[in-house]
C-alpha cells in the first residue's frame, strides 16, 4: 500500500434488516475463518483485514440507548 493520505470520513449508514443480518453473517463467516471481511458502505469498498480488533460498546441517556458493534485496525503503510 502507498503513502497517500486518506481523505478523513465519518458516515453513519442505515440499513434494512435483512441487509443487516446479511453482513453480520458474512463478518461472523470471515472471522471464523480468520480472513479478511470485505464491506461496502455508501459506495466506497472496505477492507477490514482479519488481525481487526472488535468490541462492543453501550451508551445510554435519558431517551434512547445505542450499542455499537466497533471493528478497528491499522491501516499498513
Amino acid at each position: 500500500m502507498s503513502n497517500v493520505k486518506m481523505k478523513k470520513r465519518d458516515i453513519e449508514k442505515t440499513y434494512p434488516t435483512s441487509q443487516f443480518i446479511e453482513k453480520l453473517r458474512r463478518l461472523a463467516d470471515c472471522l471464523e475463518k480468520e480472513e479478511r471481511f470485505d464491506i461496502q458502505i455508501a459506495g466506497e469498498r472496505i477492507y477490514v483485514p482479519a488481525h481487526a480488533v472488535f468490541n462492543i460498546e453501550h451508551e445510554r441517556d435519558a431517551e434512547q440507548e445505542e450499542i455499537e458493534f466497533q471493528i478497528t485496525w491499522k491501516r499498513e503503510a
